[in-house]
């Protein structure tokens, strides 16, 4: 897999799930705030780990506001055939977009994401957007941003900005996407594999 490190692999736990479950409280509450309620509010998770992530967001948004109803505003965007690199991994395997009955014209859409990196993914969820409506706002927001932006692409919301280098690698582990023992505590977990000679360099 590109990225992915070769030989031996150090690996550091970044955030615990304690620290997820903080980053997305927030998220949730910044969301609110710059929509000013959660009027005419979608969320639009991009498979695969971003739509738990975006699931909990809008959870958290109901509790704060109760006229947000995560059954009408949050939905499921998939990207793969937007995509730029398909040929260079055609194995991708599409996932189903949802779309809340009441569409997305007009509406405020928040992209959900787990790491922003080059930001192809997202341009990537831009494009597809253009086939489904015509929001009034779309606004991007992400669990991990790691840097390397090959285009001109910024997150609103930002649970943990993680300075990285090309050669690690980042990996969101969640209960609904990676159901592998861990302890309780890493049962969500934000972990940085590298080359154990460059870790320990």
């Amino acid at each position: 897999m590109p990225g992915t490190p070769a030989g031996p692999v150090s690996t550091r736990v970044i955030l615990s799930a304690a620290d997820i479950d903080r980053a997305l409280t927030r998220i949730a509450h910044e969301i609110l705030e710059a929509n000013k309620g959660s009027e005419d509010l979608v969320l639009l998770g991009i498979p695969r780990r971003g739509y738990p992530l975006a699931r909990r967001i809008a959870e958290r948004i109901a509790a704060t506001d109760p006229g947000f109803d995560p059954a009408t505003g949050l939905g499921q965007l998939d990207v793969t055939m937007f995509r730029d690199d398909l040929r260079r991994n055609p194995a991708r395997t599409p996932q189903p977009t949802r779309i809340p009955v009441a569409g997305l014209d007009g509406r405020t859409v928040v992209l959900v994401d787990d790491v922003l990196y080059s930001g192809r993914t997202v341009r990537a969820a831009l494009d597809a957007l253009v086939d489904l409506g015509r929001p009034r706002v779309v606004r991007l927001a992400v669990l991990v941003d790691r840097g390397h932006r090959e285009l001109p692409i910024r997150a609103d919301h930002v649970g943990k900005n993680l300075p990285t280098s090309s050669q690690e690698k980042v990996r969101v582990r969640l209960r609904e996407t990676d159901p592998e023992p861990r302890p309780a505590e890493h049962a969500d977990c934000v972990v940085i594999e590298a080359p154990a000679q460059a870790a320990g360099a």
